[in-house]
């Protein structure tokens, strides 16, 4: 029995030794797993993530992405999470922020969401040291509630660097190219460049006609002369009624218009003008 009794005494540190290395080594592991974003969690996971001691900070998003919950949010801003996460890991490649990023769907972390509380989705979670030199005493995370709608990557990459030391780093998000949008815009482009070389030739005479401009400028001044900045700086409306079942075409007094009274009054003109045209002609 008192080799035994050695035995284990002796073997106690090594023990020891391995334990406090599986604690050290948590936050290699699970960023390890979180190369191409943030990790996909489940109850276990997230407790293993979250637990102390622990000298990295998590944040992790609380979402529920099948359809049957009906969180449109949950789905809308999910991809600006997986870019966030990306960018992250892409930008700290040595991990010196010493950041995790996590999602426990309400699927997976039905037990979690039940402890927490929850009663909405999506809400973020930041998890801050408890050990080390960036430890905080208050052990309870950080919450970020989405009440002011959807939010873009670059709007969480702010509030999240503002939760990390002032010397850690903080990565930039990094999007894709859009290479759907640049193919659009370059087609719409030589569309309109090959647009305008083809039909210069019958457009441009066109729009140097003199008669042509000076038809477009009479009816130009006839209609703002007869009330139409009026009636838009006023709102007043198309028609009136008289009160006697039918309809009035005619504001009265002398600082009241209808638009309809506007169009009359610029025919009129129109009219006149297209007379004193063909008498002097």
């Amino acid at each position: 029995m008192r080799w035994l009794q050695l035995l284990t005494a002796s073997l106690l540190p090594f023990a020891a030794l391995a334990a406090k290395k599986s604690s050290g080594d948590r936050f290699s592991d699970f960023r390890s797993k979180s190369s191409s974003g943030p990790l996909k969690l489940d109850d276990a996971t997230y407790s293993q993530l979250t637990k102390a001691p622990r000298d990295y900070s998590v944040a992790v998003l609380l979402t529920a992405l099948e359809t049957r919950f009906g969180c449109v949010l949950c789905r809308e801003f999910q991809p600006e999470w997986d870019l966030l996460g990306k960018s992250w890991v892409k930008g700290d490649k040595e991990g010196k922020s010493r950041l995790v990023f996590g999602t426990l769907d309400f699927v997976d972390g039905k037990n979690t969401f039940q402890s927490l509380m929850l009663q909405t989705a999506p809400i973020l979670l930041y998890f801050h040291p408890t050990v080390g030199p960036n430890a905080k005493v208050d052990s309870q995370p950080v919450r970020f509630d989405f009440t002011n709608g959807p939010q873009s990557a670059e709007q969480i990459q702010a509030w999240v660097a503002r939760q990390l030391p002032a010397d850690a780093p903080k990565p930039t998000i990094s999007r894709p190219i859009n290479w759907v949008k640049i193919v659009t815009v370059t087609t719409a482009i030589l569309g309109a460049v090959t647009f305008v070389a083809v039909a210069s030739p019958y457009v441009i005479p066109i729009l140097q006609n003199r008669n042509l401009w000076a038809a477009f400028s009479l009816i130009a001044v006839l209609l703002f002369t007869s009330g139409h900045m009026f009636n838009h700086i006023r709102k007043v409306p198309y028609v009136s009624g008289d009160g006697k079942g039918g309809i009035s075409y005619f504001a009265g007094g002398f600082s009241n218009q209808f638009g309809l009274e506007s169009q009359i009054v610029a025919a009129i003109c129109k009219f006149i003008m297209l007379r004193y045209v063909g008498l002097t002609g």
